[in-house]
């Protein structure tokens, strides 16, 4: 697993209609809602979180940064302020079957009322430019429930593209691959 030096706060990343920042508390309301929508959770566990879930969640996309030197930021569209999704990369350990070597993953959750106005793609090439110009790894990995066509064509816009089928938490999932 490849880190970098240690820092407590991830870099604000500007996009023409977003900024991905780091998390901060004031943001868990808002994230806590999402992550409570059945429509966010649908391809992502099947059930809505608990706000205890959804807190845990929240730190663990949090403290990334100070572990790794890289992980999770929120996304607010420009334009508004308005709380987006959060976006960006990690080493989760996932369980799959058959297992994968853990590589550097890309993740990415875009709040229902901002669906279809492009975010997710942006908001992932932003993260996935600056990894890219900091990481010595070459690929990052992503896993989609094969339902989840949205999220199967932000992977594709980005350069992912299918290399297994898995199944993680009793789910399928397709397992895709991006290298730089």
């Amino acid at each position: 697993m490849q880190s970098l030096p240690f820092t407590n706060e991830n870099p604000v990343l500007d996009t023409p209609h977003l900024r991905l920042r780091g998390h901060r508390l004031d943001d868990f309301p808002a994230c806590r809602e999402m992550w409570a929508d059945p429509r966010v959770t649908r391809f992502i566990g099947g059930r809505p979180l608990t706000q205890e879930e959804a807190w845990l969640k929240f730190q663990r996309n949090a403290g990334h940064w100070p572990l790794l030197g890289f992980g999770f930021w929120v996304v607010e569209e420009k334009s508004t302020g308005a709380f987006a999704g959060e976006v960006g990369v990690s080493h989760f350990f996932r369980e799959t079957q058959p297992p994968v070597e853990n590589l550097r993953e890309a993740g990415w959750i875009v709040s229902p009322s901002m669906h279809g106005k492009g975010y997710a793609t942006e908001a992932v090439r932003a993260v996935l430019g600056w990894t890219d110009a900091r990481l010595s790894d070459p690929r990052t990995i992503c896993l989609i429930h094969p339902e989840n066509i949205p999220s199967l064509r932000v992977a594709e816009k980005c350069g992912f593209r299918e290399w297994s089928r898995a199944t993680y938490k009793n789910e399928p999932c397709i397992l895709l691959q991006r290298t730089r």
